[in-house]
């Protein structure tokens, strides 16, 4: 999130991320009659959110299996030690590795939980032997397949 000060969201604004939130792709006219302000208003405002980091990226969310990524694997992963420099080079590797879509710290059993997207079973076999046994750090790795997405990258309720 970019560092500037930030305004009190109203109504309109809300309503503006919503709306951008469900469909991207909204023209500004189209934007601007949801919302029932004129386009120039409407612009100025989605810009000054753009520039204060409410919306902080649009971009197309792509069907998985269409672009042969159709496994997802849940990965749990606990390093060997828990200090700053382990955490900070094992980020680093993992952030360099495509098929890792999120990376998240965590409390509990786990330091990280990983989302990852691989072709097939054989796929992660071939990831999982050459990349994430060999990430500094780790001692212990659990692997979770996905069998259903029940529910994935729902708006955030605001």
């Amino acid at each position: 999130m970019k560092e500037t000060s930030k305004h009190e969201l109203d109504r309109m604004d809300r309503n503006i991320l919503r709306a951008l939130q469900k469909d991207g792709r909204l023209a500004n006219a189209d934007l601007a009659k949801m919302v029932n302000a004129s386009p120039a208003t409407c612009h100025r405002r989605t810009q000054r959110l753009f520039d204060e980091g409410y919306i902080a990226s649009v971009r197309a969310q792509i069907a998985p299996a269409t672009v042969g990524l159709g496994a997802l694997v849940m990965v749990g992963v606990v390093l060997d030690r828990s200090t700053p420099e382990s955490f900070a080079e094992f980020e680093k590797a993992v952030g360099a590795m495509k098929e890792v879509l999120d990376c998240n710290l965590v409390a509990g059993d786990f330091d990280y939980l990983l989302k990852i997207r691989v072709r097939d079973m054989a796929g992660f076999n071939l990831l999982h032997g050459k990349q994430l046994i060999a990430l500094p750090g780790v001692r212990q790795i659990r692997t979770f397949f996905v069998l259903k997405e029940v529910k994935d990258n729902a708006p955030l309720p605001f």
